[in-house]
């Protein structure tokens, strides 16, 4: 627990996202963060950031700042390789994290860095900020109240579009660096959302192929998903998609609650259609949220603080933020080996659990 107000943050990492997504976020918190420095190799890089922000520092290096600047919270903001050594050196040092998607490149990475945590914090959450809309959550307390029924079908399609250009930044595309292609990079955003509302998986059969751009990794993949609750899914992953649109459909006994939107999603961005039985259904003309709150960088970033508050464990983190890695790592076993995959296959001494395709970590 911390309660000095306001919490001191660094972001590591002078990126787009970092500027896009990341400081507009801890703006919109009304005052509760103050960033005190931003790191990132490129000095120069970090420099512009710092100015353009007004934040009094930049530092090249993350143990540096760690040592001058004793952060609350850390955003880390850099490419997925960077993110175990950055992630363990702020754990170990005290601060809390925030850390951008994909949480790692694999569950030994992931489990690696959970075991720097402590009881009561620092933990590190993950930005997964799909689940954090008005919309989402509003669904999710239906689903656990059975007020639409059983779950039976879904779609999951994160269909995306990606020129070649895009993946000529060295790091992308390749396993070493990335971990993975769009599933890994790009609908890890979707299915984060599909298992928070629908739980655990049961079984998963893929296929990928690398179709068009000149990576190491997948650029279109699929799955048939079976789920705890008996719900069948379909899942489709792909940068190949000029007509691009991020689709959840969830049919219910009693509705079909679709989403349809790109990179992120208000109320209006959701239907609710009750079965012919159920067009009085309760749940459905308690639609739409009296709040609309979208998706976003920000409500996620305000859930944390609340838990930094608390001293609780975060959404998104721990085995909560572990759960859509796994569904990726189950994923392209499944597609690489050509079998069904359980989440009990993926245990330490699985060489999917050390890297996404099965090669050594």
């Amino acid at each position: 627990m911390i309660s000095r107000a306001p919490l001191r943050v660094a972001v590591v990492g002078a990126g787009n996202i970092a500027e896009a997504a990341h400081l507009p976020a801890v703006a919109a918190q009304a005052g509760a963060l103050t960033v005190v420095a931003v790191v990132d190799v490129d000095l120069t890089r970090a420099r512009g950031l710092a100015d353009r922000w007004r934040i009094p520092a930049a530092y090249p290096d993350v143990e540096e700042m760690l040592a001058a600047e004793h952060p609350d919270l850390v955003l880390v903001c850099t490419p997925p390789a960077a993110h175990r050594p950055a992630v363990i050196s702020c754990l170990d040092a005290g601060a809390w994290v925030w850390c951008e998607k994909p949480p790692a490149r694999s569950l030994a990475e992931y489990d690696d860095m959970a075991a720097h945590e402590t009881d009561g914090g620092p933990y590190v959450a993950y930005v997964f900020q799909q689940r954090f809309g008005s919309a989402a959550r509003r669904l999710r307390r239906h689903i656990a109240d059975g007020e639409l029924g059983a779950p039976l079908v879904g779609l999951c399609q994160t269909l995306w579009f990606r020129p070649p250009a895009y993946f000529e930044v060295p790091w992308r595309g390749r396993w070493a660096t990335e971990g993975g292609g769009p599933t890994m990079g790009h609908g890890i955003h979707q299915l984060d959302l599909l298992l928070w509302l629908l739980g655990d998986w049961s079984e998963i059969r893929a296929c990928m192929g690398t179709l068009q751009r000149r990576v190491e990794t997948e650029d279109v993949s699929m799955a048939i998903v079976r789920f705890a609750n008996g719900a069948m899914v379909s899942v489709v992953n792909s940068v190949l998609s000029p007509r691009e649109v991020s689709h959840l459909r969830f049919d219910f006994t009693d509705a079909t609650v679709e989403l349809t939107h790109l990179y992120g999603y208000d109320n209006s961005h959701w239907t609710w259609t009750p079965a012919p039985h159920r067009a009085g259904a309760t749940a459905v003309r308690h639609w739409p949220p009296e709040q609309d709150i979208g998706s976003g960088h920000a409500p996620a970033l305000a859930a944390l603080v609340a838990s930094i508050r608390a001293g609780r464990r975060p959404e998104a983190s721990g085995a909560d933020g572990r759960r859509g890695l796994e569904f990726v790592a189950g994923l392209y076993k499944s597609a690489i080996t050509d079998t069904t995959v359980r989440p009990g296959d993926l245990i330490p001494t699985d060489p999917f659990y050390r890297s996404m395709n099965g090669a050594d970590g």
